[in-house]
């Protein structure tokens, strides 16, 4: 019996299903009622399937026979991640991760295990001596998210967020150095039917409204706060001195992932830097899947055009690893 892709239509969907349709797969799109028409467009698509709330959701992914779910940075924010626990459908990648995405400290941790270099971490308002930048937990896309170096004015902001029930405690948050630099999330996929990572595109993030403010006279700047919702991406090409730091780091992601979230790190991720003016990269988060960066290169990005010399999107890779692990029998090497 023949396999198919499903996924929730949102963040990277068009692309993770087009990519599969190339490969061969049947295609199926579960989504939130009222974004049908959309989706139903699309000819590569041969199913969408409308849900009116979360648990119908896990049901109809649960009812697609010989179904295999790719996750994206919406699946836990919009599923809830006890709903993703009752997911019965083989994941591609590591399901183990999305714990790890939802903490920040336990992403940190992570990085941090890997020998990877990440900004300093405050664990009170009260050590705050610089300049940092708050993070709520979750793929939340920046929502929220604030810089400040007062700690009056992180205490006072953090305490509304638990009244709003925005977080249930500080503990929630991340308080994390604000690295000036330049922006650089870096792509890879690590493929255990090739036993290699590979670099598979840069993005920046754009987002409202930090970017929007660089439009406006610095005297007019101070009346806004900034904030770091992201609404898209803009495509990047590191100097290619950076490239072997970046691969480094990405291989020892992958060791640490191998050893502290069994079965290790399969297929795509990020991982999301600060380049600074010396050249060092500095990493202060990570992605464990697929993200939305990768929709700037439905067409293959200049470094995926090196490995494979034809047009090779990041949901095509995935689409192209299942079909090698089916192909030797080994499906369950890159599913959970």
């Amino acid at each position: 019996m023949s396999h198919s892709v499903v996924t929730i239509g949102s963040h990277s969907s068009l692309q993770i299903l087009h990519g599969a349709k190339k490969e061969g797969f049947g295609t199926v799109a579960v989504l939130p009622k009222g974004r049908e028409e959309f989706y139903s467009q699309f000819q590569f698509i041969d199913k969408v399937l409308g849900y009116k709330d979360e648990d119908e959701a896990v049901e109809l992914i649960n009812s697609i026979d010989n179904g295999i779910l790719i996750p994206h940075g919406s699946l836990v924010e919009y599923i809830g991640s006890e709903r993703v626990k009752s997911l019965r459908i083989p994941i591609f990648g590591n399901r183990n991760l999305f714990e790890h995405e939802a903490d920040q400290r336990k992403k940190m941790a992570l990085l941090k295990a890997a020998g990877i270099r990440i900004p300093e971490q405050f664990e009170r308002p009260e050590d705050v001596d610089r300049l940092v930048i708050v993070k709520l937990p979750g793929a939340k896309g920046g929502k929220g998210y604030f810089v400040s170096n007062d700690r009056n004015y992180i205490k006072s902001k953090l305490q509304e967020y638990i009244e709003k029930k925005i977080i249930k405690s500080v503990d929630d948050v991340i308080i994390q150095e604000y690295v000036v630099g330049v922006p650089m999330y870096f792509q890879f996929f690590n493929s255990v039917m090739l036993n290699r990572v590979e670099l598979t595109g840069i993005d920046i993030r754009y987002e409202t409204n930090v970017d929007g403010l660089r439009r406006l006279p610095s005297r007019f700047t101070g009346s806004y706060e900034p904030t770091f919702v992201v609404v898209g991406n803009l495509p990047a090409v590191a100097r290619e001195s950076l490239l072997p730091k970046a691969y480094n780091y990405a291989k020892s992601f992958v060791k640490a992932v191998e050893k502290i979230v069994p079965p290790g790190m399969i297929g795509p991720f990020c991982l999301e830097s600060v380049v600074t003016d010396e050249g060092e990269i500095v990493v202060f988060e990570f992605s464990g899947r697929i993200v939305a960066g990768t929709n700037l290169y439905i067409d293959g990005s200049p470094y995926m055009w090196f490995y494979w010399d034809e047009p090779m999107s990041v949901g095509r890779r995935i689409a192209r690893e299942i079909k090698l692990a089916i192909g030797r029998n080994e499906l369950d090497r890159v599913t959970t």
